[in-house]
């Protein structure tokens, strides 16, 4: 088959040439080369480049070129395993690799262990989306508490885990757990509504599939509203001041771990109006700690702070020697933006109407960090309990949310007063 070079090899070290028509000695067949690396080319002459013809893909020589397509085949089915939940697509792996593996005994074996570890991570797949569901299914009403204010025997995050950094490794736990089953596909399909080289072709509509993605975004408004909840839900101010220093150090020992993810979803709970409005239960808190955690997730200048110590956590990963300090958890929300505005801020083509490798590669990269990043193992003990409650625990909606802070801290002016007594009226039947 035509070798084409690595994609990393497209790109020499002074960066992307952006000399877009290149002299005939540079072309071939509409394909244009610098330096014996491809550089750009319209997309019908790299199809027409990769299609096989009698020349070097003939049926009599299946066993010359088996090695290859099995090595691409294997390394399809474990970077992209999503693609084969289609039954089309399973199928036809299943076609080709069977008469890959009509030729020696070698291929057989490999190809029956690729089958395998294919079907293992679709099963695995499969049963952590069942777990996902029975988890939501399971909720109840924690409105029920409001309404019988039953303090005497209320559980909190507290009584179930008194210690922040416990609380920090179990929310890593499921940090990790979460990532390792989205696929780098998601991303693509997440914003690719249409072939992403014709405006005109509609393509994905019909297969799209970022149920994993879409999880892993819910966990994190879930942990963002549990935290609210359990700031607000105590009567006692002593008590709230208490729960919101609690989380100050668990947000504090998640940026340590490296879980950014955890530690801006609790800063997020923190900074929801029904907790910001409470000013008597912050005036018990000593915030300092806080102050410089807000500090580091700082929104202004594009998330300069945060992205400085992704960058130190990422360079401490690359040089670990244990799985501790390998833990990078990005803030999911900003890696998702970027990813959505180098998409959508950059040219599927290039003025000459060729393919702007550039686009893809700087893509490719932003998704193969996350990878690398997402398949780290957690090195901590798991806690059954707790992970328990924090996955299952009901969470105030934002309007309970409110009612518990009007509850709890009354209301400070009229427009609070009347939404005071229309959430009352609401949500628990009370004039």
């Amino acid at each position: 088959m035509p070798q084409t070079p690595p994609f990393s090899a497209m790109f020499d070290s002074s960066g992307y040439n952006r000399n877009l028509y290149q002299s005939a000695e540079d072309s071939c067949g509409g394909l244009y080369y610098h330096d014996n690396n491809l550089l750009s080319g319209s997309l019908e002459a790299l199809i027409q480049h990769l299609v096989p013809n009698v020349d070097y893909y003939p049926d009599n020589q299946i066993r010359k070129i088996a090695p290859k397509i099995l090595q691409l085949l294997t390394e399809w089915t474990e970077t992209f395993p999503y693609d084969f939940r289609d039954e089309r697509m399973m199928r036809n792996l299943k076609d080709l690799a069977h008469r890959i593996a009509s030729g020696e005994e070698t291929y057989r074996k490999n190809v029956q262990q690729m089958i395998q570890c294919l079907i293992r991570k679709l099963a695995a797949l499969s049963q952590y989306e069942e777990v996902l569901a029975k988890i939501s299914s399971t909720s109840t009403d924690r409105l029920t508490v409001l309404k019988t204010k039953p303090q005497s025997i209320q559980r909190d995050i507290i009584t179930v885990c008194s210690d922040p950094y416990t609380l920090a490794q179990q929310l890593t736990h499921i940090e990790l757990e979460r990532l390792n089953y989205i696929g780098p596909e998601e991303f693509v399909q997440a914003f690719v509504q249409k072939d992403p080289l014709d405006n005109d072709k509609s393509c994905y509509s019909e297969r799209k599939k970022t149920r994993n993605l879409e999880a892993y975004v819910e966990w994190f408004n879930r942990l963002s509203y549990l935290v609210a909840t359990e700031i607000c839900m105590p009567v006692k101010k002593k008590h709230r001041a208490r729960m919101i220093e609690y989380f100050i150090d668990v947000a504090r020992e998640c940026f340590n771990i490296g879980n950014f993810n955890s530690l801006m979803a609790i800063i997020s709970g923190m900074n929801m109006s029904p907790v910001s409005r409470l000013k008597k239960t912050w005036a018990k808190v000593k915030t300092a700690k806080f102050d410089v955690l807000e500090h580091q997730m700082d929104p202004s200048s594009n998330f300069y702070n945060y992205r400085t110590a992704l960058r130190g956590a990422a360079q401490r990963s690359l040089t670990a020697h244990s799985s501790r300090e390998k833990i990078v958890i990005p803030f999911f929300s900003l890696l998702i933006k970027d990813i959505y505005f180098l998409n959508e801020g950059c040219a599927n083509r290039l003025p000459n109407g060729h393919v702007n490798f550039e686009k893809f590669w700087e893509l490719a990269k932003q998704v193969s960090e996350f990878m690398t990043w997402k398949q780290v193992e957690c090195p901590f003990e798991r806690d059954r309990k707790i992970l328990q409650y924090l996955l299952t625990v009901s969470v105030f909606s934002e309007d309970a949310l409110y009612l518990a802070s009007y509850e709890s801290e009354g209301p400070e002016n009229h427009i609070e007063k009347d939404r005071w007594k229309s959430l009352r009226s609401s949500l628990l039947g009370r004039v």
